[in-house]
């Protein structure tokens, strides 16, 4: 099944002008993590506050207070009074943010489309975090983000100053409809079998590829690692 590009996009639009906008408000970080049943910020601030997305519900947390609000029949403008967010406030979180839309049309996000999404970024947690267990310590490894600007689950390998390598997965963007991980080397080489660099980016795979698989988990591994040993053994 692939994702609708309605549901991906709404999803898109709250992850980053509802939870990002908010913890940026308050932090200075706009960073997200996949969350239980769904898209979540880190705790921050001094209560501490959380914000998430779990199935079709956005929860606030606030020291010891949970609060919620269905998404479905909301508006962003609701979401945003409900989050504390000012969405008249500049806010990016890269070249790519999203834009605002519609604040006054009610969100109508498909059931299967947004477990499909959050599902696939909770694999991803549990992927990359094994892959990069398998690390040299002589290599950097980023926090493992969900990134609000591309709306994609990804970490960096640094191998230098300047040359890295970026593992992640997306659930659909403009490149590719349905949901993908990949391996996006820095710099410009692709050593080692040329069929494995199958796109201008670096390699990627489709997740109805991995989801044929007998364990889908580790064919994602397999993939993600062999990419990684490909640029780190040149």
């Amino acid at each position: 099944m692939t994702s609708t590009p309605t549901t991906r996009e709404s999803l898109h639009t709250i992850a980053a002008h509802i939870l990002a906008r908010r913890r940026f408000g308050v932090s200075g970080r706009f960073g997200l993590r996949a969350g239980p049943g769904g898209i979540a910020t880190p705790s921050f601030g001094e209560a501490p506050e959380t914000l998430r997305l779990s199935g079709s519900c956005l929860i606030r947390e606030v020291g010891g207070t949970s609060t919620d609000i269905l998404v479905n029949g909301s508006t962003l403008r609701n979401l945003a009074t409900f989050a504390g967010v000012d969405l008249d406030e500049p806010f990016s979180c890269g070249a790519d943010t999203p834009p605002l839309g519609p604040v006054d049309t009610g969100f109508q996000l498909s059931t299967d489309a947004m477990a499909e999404i959050t599902d696939w970024f909770a694999l991803a947690w549990r992927v990359l975090d094994d892959v990069i267990a398998t690390v040299p310590d002589r290599f950097e490894v980023a926090t493992i983000q969900l990134w609000p600007e591309h709306f994609d689950a990804a970490t960096t390998v640094k191998l230098s100053a300047t040359d890295g390598v970026n593992l992640g997965f997306s659930p659909g963007d403009a490149f590719e409809d349905g949901p993908y991980l990949y391996v996006g080397p820095w710099g410009t080489a692709r050593p080692g079998d040329p069929s494995f660099w199958n796109v201008a980016f670096g390699a990627m795979r489709r997740a109805s590829e991995v989801r044929d698989s007998v364990d889908p988990a580790e064919s994602c591994r397999e993939f993600l690692t062999t990419g990684l040993h490909l640029i780190t053994s040149m």
